[in-house]
């Protein structure tokens, strides 16, 4: 039994035409997680790798019925991205970029927990989390995960990390 994340979890990867974005988006999808689509502001319309591409993070819930979103944008970016999730309708997200200062996680975490106490945030600066052979959201190594099927695992690092 996954608890976040399971083998229906719709991602949008915000970042999916960035470098960062492209490789572990794509990687997640080949790992079986069903990455329904991409948010960069400006591009929408296009696709990388036959994933459709959108403006915003409300357009590609309303198109794809996303509930979780990756993160991977640059730092400046970050805190406006994960609040953009919110209100776009994303109930679980997973924000793997590092460099975020201080005040802004603890802005972005305030937010959340009085204007969107029924989303989830994972991270920021954190690897991801997988449930083995069914969803990876992140940067987790998939292979070495496979092989603890009977395991969800739920990574992070040493800033804040909410669930």
């Amino acid at each position: 039994m996954s608890i976040f994340v399971d083998e229906n979890t719709k991602v949008i990867v915000q970042g999916l035409t960035g470098g960062q974005g492209r490789f572990h988006g794509l990687r997640n999808r080949d790992y079986g997680t069903k990455v329904v689509g991409g948010v960069t502001p400006g591009k929408g319309g296009t696709d990388v790798d036959g994933i459709p591409v959108f403006n915003s993070v409300k357009e590609a819930v309303a198109a794809t019925g996303a509930t979780a979103s990756f993160v991977s944008v640059p730092p400046k970016f970050a805190a406006a991205a994960i609040i953009e999730a919110a209100e776009g309708g994303i109930t679980f997200i997973v924000c793997i970029t590092e460099g975020i200062p201080a005040h802004d996680e603890a802005v972005t975490y305030n937010r959340l927990k009085d204007e969107f106490p029924n989303v989830r945030l994972l991270g920021p600066n954190c690897p991801g989390i997988i449930s083995p052979g069914k969803c990876n959201i992140g940067i987790t190594l998939n292979d070495f995960f496979n092989k603890l099927a009977f395991l969800g695992i739920r990574l992070y690092t040493k800033t804040i990390n909410t669930i």
